[in-house]
């Protein structure tokens, strides 16, 4: 049998070649890379920590316009100016704080409150052309309040407005008085008059007459005034006496402009808050509180007998009766 010759095999190995060194590179960017993760996670679980009423401050630190920062200013994004680093900040913003607007004002409330201003212009004029109001400028004093228009008379160390210690108002206060009044008269709004002192205090102190009863007495002076000068008299819804709890210059308690007199005309707001407080103690029923006083329980003891010989109201011998108010 004949010999069957195989073909030759050929193995070839492809020689391995051994890789250049790169020094370890990928190790410091895995570090950097894990380092950058765990500060990211570490701000993220102490924004959870912050209470959600300080992220709306957090957040506008962040986008406070690099001008405002330099400056000092509005640190709110309400502008629609693209300048950049000025205002607003190039860091976008989708949630801006909205700026304050009067669209959910009653239109009733917005028309007072233009009145007001429209009377508060008109006094000015009347202080700059009545030759009877432009000598007393410097103490006439007219600004708007949250609770509507204010007009303060000053007093002056060489013009004071009442006779010193009493309610007697001097000649020249009772012609401011009686000029301011036609003006604050044409509107319908309701009136209040506060009366001020300094911290001047009489003999005894607030055991007798004191600067509560000064300033109520000088503010309801000052009513009367009005009154004769035309203000239509249920106009004044409250009479204050706030003797000088409330100075106009807080490091001189002394000085003479804490006392003045101060007449706001009130806008609707602020009618409406002070019918809210009068009508609070309204919610009794008086009727039926009347009826129990009159009728009392079976449970209350009975009054005591008269006397004979005195009849009711009398009072004991030898005291005095109730003085007439």
């Amino acid at each position: 049998m004949a010999k069957q010759e195989h073909g030759r095999v050929v193995v070839r190995r492809k020689r391995a070649y051994g890789e250049a060194h790169h020094g370890g590179s990928w190790k410091i960017a895995y570090a950097d890379f894990m380092t950058a993760m765990m500060t990211f996670f570490l701000v993220m679980w102490l924004l959870l920590l912050v209470p959600k009423k300080n992220l709306e401050g957090i957040a506008q630190y962040f986008r406070m316009p690099l001008a405002t920062a330099i400056t000092g200013g509005p640190k709110l994004d309400n502008s629609k100016s693209q300048v950049p680093g000025g205002d607003p900040s190039v860091v976008p913003n989708p949630y801006p704080t909205p700026a304050p607007s009067n669209q959910d004002a009653d239109p009733a409330d917005q028309q007072d409150l233009e009145n007001l201003e429209d009377l508060k212009s008109q006094l000015e004029n009347l202080i700059e052309h009545n030759p009877v109001l432009r000598q007393f400028r410097p103490q006439l004093l007219l600004d708007m309040t949250p609770d509507g228009l204010r007009i303060q008379i000053l007093d002056q160390q060489s013009r004071p407005m009442f006779a010193t210690g009493s309610a007697v108002v001097q000649s020249y206060m009772r012609d401011i008085l009686r000029e301011l009044a036609p003006p604050i008269n044409q509107l319908p709004n309701s009136i209040t008059i506060s009366g001020h002192t300094d911290a001047t205090r009489y003999a005894l102190g607030d055991r007798s007459y004191s600067n509560w009863e000064l300033s109520a007495d000088r503010a309801n002076a000052a009513r009367r005034e009005l009154v004769i000068g035309g203000l239509i008299e249920h106009k004044v819804k409250r009479i204050l006496g706030l003797g000088d709890t409330v100075d106009l210059i807080k490091d001189d308690p002394l000085a003479a402009v804490n006392r003045r007199i101060s007449i706001l005309v009130l806008n609707r707001q602020a009618e409406r808050r002070i019918d809210q407080q009068n009508a609070a103690g309204e919610t009794v029923d008086i009727r039926k509180r009347l009826e129990e006083l009159g009728n009392p329980s079976p449970d209350q003891p009975p009054a005591p007998p008269p006397v004979p010989g005195k009849t009711a109201g009398a009072s004991p011998a030898g005291s005095a009766g109730p003085s007439a108010q």
